[in-house]
């Protein structure tokens, strides 16, 4: 009868333990502008849709591999990854010293920063320009651009959805919204 209490009791904290790893899982996404977990879609139609294919190490770092097709003939692979001050970082294998900050969560309205820093062409100031519980906007002046100086364009992102766009469907840690 003892060894059957000790297995009854090593199940039941087992249990205990898996149930929590898994609502920690669910609160991530809840809880993350741009939720990441392989699987993750965000669907316009079947001619443009991004898709979270895989993972890679980039220096040690875990980044997400967002798979896009666009327009049914172009297709794009960006590397992200937030990272430990809340911010959304791009980078590519292939250069892996390079890297993009494409927002800062932490952020206040106001508050601004550049998505490289390089001061060149593909460098650009970052505003947040709104900002709430559940909603973030991010303006972007490419700076060092002379023909694109001066005309911005916006980001906004939704808590436990990703970015602000017109999307058919989205499917966010295997929970699927249609709209």
């Amino acid at each position: 009868m003892i060894v059957n209490w000790k297995s009854l009791s090593f199940i039941l904290i087992s249990l205990a333990i898996v149930s929590c790893q898994k609502n920690k899982a669910q609160n991530r996404a809840a809880d993350s502008f741009l939720p990441m977990q392989i699987g993750n879609l965000w669907y316009m139609n079947a001619q443009s849709y991004t898709e979270i294919k895989d993972t890679v190490r980039i220096n040690k770092k875990l980044f997400y591999k967002f798979y896009s097709l666009v327009g049914g003939d172009a297709v794009s692979t960006v590397y992200l990854r937030i990272d430990e001050q809340n911010k959304l970082v791009e980078s590519y294998p292939d250069d892996p010293l390079k890297t993009y900050t494409r927002a800062d969560f932490n952020a206040k309205v106001g508050d601004k920063f550049f998505t490289t820093g390089a001061k060149d062409e593909n460098d650009n100031e970052v505003t947040v320009v709104q900002k709430s519980d559940t909603e973030m906007t991010f303006s972007f002046d490419p700076i060092y651009h002379p023909n694109l100086k001066g005309h911005p364009s916006q980001v906004k992102y939704i808590k436990g959805k990703g970015r602000d766009e017109k999307f058919k469907k989205l499917k966010i840690d295997g929970v699927v919204y249609q709209n």
